[in-house]
């Protein structure tokens, strides 16, 4: 470990305007980190985020070119010794909560020291000429998970852009009432659902809820059904921190600026014709709830501050705001925003149109102002804390929809009157399923760029992932800890006690052991499963005791009964019900078709083993691959005439299922060995809807650290 130099503190050391130069990156424009100028993550940018990776789960970092930089391991490496506070104990939170709690001082501090260890020219080169150490803090990007930066309390949603206000208001109740009486006034906001913000890549599955019948007539009702009008709504999210007042005391306009820890893109989803139905008298609700996608690192105001500049509106006059929201340093920030819609293509590839261009400069009210009239009844805010701006529109083109700076499709197809052109001649007025909305937003400065990454997510069918609670969300149990998973990424075996492990949420590792070089049987794996075969689960008790499983189907019904708090069992329980009783029957009964009569005729050491044997069919002599092959065949017909019997959605019935576990990479294994599955309909279509889930997502090979390409 390096030992910190003896040394006055950072805080000492500099005045407050050198901290500031240096934690906005102008007492350099390189970083001993290689990138190019159109790098989101520049030197001044350093923006803070949490990731996890194969090997370890989520902790506090930076980014500084392609890399994520792992905070806890500079200040174990005694690298942030100098801050004026704990931190590794704030560094190895999986959220950013603790940093956030802290004062501006400290952020800024922060940024200051990550700037000396990683600009070109600093007299600080501990960590660029340590190899070891480098390895182990700077992670590659798609090495990374990103997640939700920070355990988000509370969300409130503004309506800030003068633009998109009178667009949407034209729309609604024609250009003479465009504005309501108050929003010149106020920051118009409401309270929006924290538990539904997510983090870019998080797919979103299309909202139901009560539609509208007939809108000309609102005596007929309404029906319940899937959102037909799903709509995006591109905006940026305000994360608040430091040391807030308490309940009882507002947030002064001049103080409101040492509370903003920093920015995120924000895709505020949206259910038009839900929204519609609902909104009298109280405003959106279900229409707002059910997903709001973030970009993953959050961004200082310090590193935008080079950027700060006019906003759309110049001043604000006619009307003068009252006292309490005078903002004394009316601004915003030339920040480029930028949304495409990728869509499957009629040949099966993905088509990307960009449809948006914006600016943050198309605010009316400012961050600042909004955090001051929210707080002014004497609301009390808490580091972690969520603001969105509201959607943010340009330029009022007309009433066509034809403007390019429109930031929502409401806009853009002027409430669903005119088509969106896509670059390869399809067209959209509203989202579809299988498309992805990605966002993306920079401040671009001379030879560097200030950005947040990409906020994206695609939206599933509705009812997608009825199946999969909890599929995305890290849950920890009570009694075990320190879980690793030993397996190979195209075993099938292992393959399934993925998906239950994505599927509960459990975090863990992963130790490859290769099966073709025959790692399954040194002395060290046979010692943990004599038969030499993956998966093995190892993992630690309450009492510090560690505990060793082998077999899928019997890790599978253990996690599914120590980790199943928050998820549904994928061995259904038997209830003592008629229909869940069936249930667990038929996916097991489905399982073990695989498990026993399917698997184990085709892998590895059978496939060494038999050299010789006869055909069931035919009677005709058969190697090793050909006597797979048939039995696969086998096992796969009895399977789809079970499957196409329950006939529900996943293969057992309604529910996701180990039938499920147990038939996907069975499919996979299928196709290695030339096996035509046109003659397994029902297989392919629970193929399908699998494929859309999380945790079936997370578990696919080419997902694995050990994937290998170029593999047969």
């Amino acid at each position: 470990m390096l030992r910190a130099r003896a040394c006055r503190p950072v805080w000492a050391r500099y005045t407050a305007s050198s901290i500031r130069a240096l934690s906005s990156g102008k007492s350099s424009g390189r970083s001993w980190v290689q990138h190019d100028a159109e790098c989101d993550f520049s030197l001044q940018n350093l923006p803070f985020g949490v990731f996890a990776c194969a090997r370890r789960g989520p902790r506090c970092a930076t980014a500084i070119g392609n890399y994520a930089l792992d905070l806890s391991v500079l200040a174990d490496a005694g690298l942030l010794a100098d801050l004026p506070f704990d931190a590794a104990s704030t560094f190895r939170q999986p959220v950013l909560n603790k940093f956030m709690a802290l004062d501006r001082a400290a952020w800024r501090a922060t940024r200051a020291r990550l700037t000396e260890l990683l600009q070109a020219d600093s007299g600080d080169d501990r960590l660029r000429r340590d190899d070891g150490l480098c390895a182990a803090a700077l992670r590659p990007m798609e090495e990374v998970r990103m997640q939700l930066p920070a355990k988000i309390g509370d969300y409130t949603d503004f309506y800030a852009s003068r633009e998109h206000a009178t667009n949407v208001g034209i729309m609604f109740r024609g250009r003479e009432n465009a504005l309501q009486p108050n929003w010149l006034h106020l920051p118009v906001g409401y309270h929006g659902r924290a538990s539904s913000v997510v983090v870019s890549g998080t797919p979103v599955a299309r909202p139901r809820g009560q539609l509208q019948v007939n809108r000309e007539d609102p005596s007929e009702g309404s029906i319940h059904g899937p959102c037909k009008l799903l709509d995006y709504e591109l905006e940026m999210g305000i994360f608040l921190g430091g040391r807030l007042p308490p309940l009882g005391r507002p947030v002064s306009i001049e103080e409101a600026e040492e509370y903003i820890f920093g920015y995120v893109v924000l895709n505020d989803w949206s259910a038009r014709d839900l929204q519609a139905w609902e909104y009298v008298p109280l405003g959106p609700f279900t229409a707002k709830n059910f997903a709001t996608t973030i970009s993953p690192w959050i961004v200082s105001p310090d590193a935008l501050a080079p950027f700060q500049c006019p906003t759309s509106a110049g001043e604000q006059t006619n009307p003068q705001p009252l006292p309490y929201l005078r903002d004394p340093n009316y601004s915003s920030y030339d920040l480029n925003l930028e949304i495409d819609m990728v869509t499957p293509g009629k040949d099966g590839s993905k088509v990307v149109t960009t449809i948006a261009k914006s600016n943050f400069s198309h605010m009316y009210w400012t961050a600042r102002q909004m955090l001051a009239h929210h707080s002014v009844s004497g609301c009390n805010m808490n580091p972690g804390d969520l603001l969105g701006s509201g959607t943010i529109s340009g330029t009022i083109d007309n009433s066509k929809g034809a403007s390019i700076n429109y930031g929502s499709l409401l806009e853009q197809t002027w409430r669903g009157a005119q088509e969106l052109q896509l670059s390869d001649g399809q067209t959209r007025k509203f989202i579809q399923d299988g498309d992805t909305i990605v966002m993306r937003g920079h401040c671009q400065g001379q030879g560097f760029r200030v950005g947040f990454g990409p906020c994206e997510g695609q939206v599933l069918a509705a009812g997608t992932l009825d199946s999969a609670l909890a599929a995305t969300q890290p849950v920890v149990s009570s009694g075990f800890s320190d879980v690793v998973l030993r397996s190979y990424w195209r075993s099938t075996c292992s393959w399934r006690v993925r998906i239950a492990l994505a599927h509960h949420g459990v975090s863990h590792r992963q130790e490859a052991v290769h099966l073709v070089k025959g790692e399954q049987y040194g002395p060290a794996h046979l010692e943990q499963n004599a038969l030499g075969q993956v998966p093995t689960l190892q993992l630690t008790d309450i009492e510090g005791k560690r505990h060793t499983l082998t077999q899928s189907l019997a890790i599978i019904d253990f996690l599914d009964s120590a980790f199943s708090a928050s998820s549904s069992p994928l061995v259904p329980p038997a209830d003592g019900s008629p229909e869940g009783t069936l249930l667990r029957a038929r996916a097991l009964e489905i399982a073990e078709v695989v498990n026993s009569g399917t698997q184990p005729l085709q892998n590895l050491a059978v496939l060494r083993s038999v050299k010789s044997a006869r055909s069931v069919d035919t009677g005709a002599e058969l190697d090793g691959r050909g006597f797979a092959t048939e039995r696969i065949a086998l096992g796969l017909a009895a399977c789809e005439r079970l499957v196409s019997k329950a006939g529900g959605r996943f293969a057992a019935g309604d529910v996701v299922t180990v039938a499920d576990a147990c038939l996907i990479p069975q499919l996979y294994n299928a196709r290695r060995f030339n096996i035509d599955l046109s003659a397994y309909p029902s297989l392919l279509r629970i193929e399908s809807a699998c494929a859309e889930l999380p945790a079936f997502q997370a578990a696919h090979p080419k997902n694995q650290p050990d994937f290998d390409p170029n593999a047969r």
